[in-house]
C-alpha cells in the first residue's frame, strides 16, 4: 500500500509480532484504520488487544513487522512522548484525572505544554484557549459541571472528562480501552453518542467487551484471537463467521 498519499490510512500495521517469554501476544498482526473511521476491536481475553495498543503507543516494541501512523511516522522508531505529540491519544480503562481540580482545570492542564499542574493553573490563558476549553466541555456534555471538582463526578462523567482531556490535544487518532466498563445504561448510551460524534474529525479505535455497546456504535469490527486477525467487517458479517462464534460470541 502507498503510504505517501493523503488518502492513505491513518494507522497501518503489517505483520506485527510480539513475544513474551516464548508466548506470541501478537502473531503477524495486520490492521488498517482509515482517517475518520470508528473501529471496534473485540476478542477473548489474551487475544492481543492490549498488546496491540501498546505497540501503537510505543510502550511495546514489536520484534517484527511495520507500524505506521499516517504517511510520516514509523511508530517502531518513536518514543511514547513522540507518538503522543504526533497525534495519538490513549485512554486506559480506569480514568486518570486530577480529582481535586475542577472539570475546567482538568481540561486546562491538558491544554498546556507544561504538565506541572500548579504552574499551568497560574499561567494566563488566551481567548483561543478559553474557546477551545468551552468547545470540548460542549462535546463531552460537561458545560454545566465545569466548576465542579472532578472527584464529585459520576463514573461515566469521569470517563467523559478523560476523553475531553485527550481532545484538548486535538489527536488525529484516539485509542479507547473499554470506555463503558462499569457504566449505567444511560451513560453507556451517551458515551456511544459521544464516540459517534468524534468519528470523522478523529479516527477512533475502541477496544470493548460489551457487545451491546459495540452493536450501538460499530461501523467496522475487527476480531482478534491468539494475536491474529480472525475476522473483520460489519457486525452482521462478523456475527455470521463460525470462527468468531466458536472462539468469542458463542461463549
Amino acid at each position: 500500500m502507498n503510504l505517501d498519499t493523503p488518502q492513505g490510512p491513518i494507522l497501518y500495521l503489517d505483520g506485527v509480532t510480539v513475544s513474551f517469554d516464548g508466548f506470541k501476544a501478537l502473531d503477524s498482526l495486520s490492521l488498517i484504520v482509515e482517517p475518520g473511521e470508528l473501529r471496534c476491536i473485540i476478542g477473548p481475553n489474551g487475544a492481543g488487544k492490549t498488546t496491540m495498543m501498546d505497540v501503537i503507543t510505543g510502550k511495546t516494541r514489536p520484534e517484527a513487522g511495520e507500524a505506521h501512523f499516517g504517511n510520516a511516522h514509523d511508530l517502531t522508531r518513536m518514543s511514547e512522548p513522540e507518538i503522543a505529540r504526533a497525534g495519538i491519544g490513549r485512554k486506559f480503562q480506569k480514568p486518570t484525572i486530577f480529582k481535586n481540580h475542577t472539570v475546567f482545570e482538568n481540561l486546562e492542564v491538558a491544554l498546556k505544554t507544561d504538565k506541572r499542574v500548579f504552574p499551568t493553573l497560574r499561567a494566563e490563558r488566551t481567548p483561543e484557549q478559553d474557546t477551545r476549553i468551552d468547545e470540548v466541555l460542549g462535546v463531552i456534555g460537561l458545560r454545566g459541571k465545569a466548576d465542579q471538582k472532578a472527584d464529585l463526578l459520576s463514573h461515566g462523567e469521569k470517563q467523559w472528562l478523560e476523553i475531553g482531556m485527550l481532545l484538548m490535544q486535538d489527536p488525529r487518532l484516539l485509542l479507547l480501552d473499554e470506555p463503558v466498563a462499569g457504566m449505567s445504561d444511560d451513560d453507556t448510551a451517551r458515551t456511544g453518542e459521544l464516540l459517534r460524534s468524534l468519528a470523522g474529525k478523529h479516527s477512533v479505535v475502541v477496544v470493548e467487551h460489551d457487545m451491546h455497546f459495540v452493536e450501538s456504535i460499530g461501523q467496522k469490527i475487527t476480531v482478534l484471537h491468539e494475536g491474529r486477525l480472525l475476522a473483520e467487517g460489519t457486525l452482521d458479517v462478523v456475527r455470521e463467521d463460525p470462527r468468531v462464534v466458536d472462539v468469542y460470541l458463542g461463549r
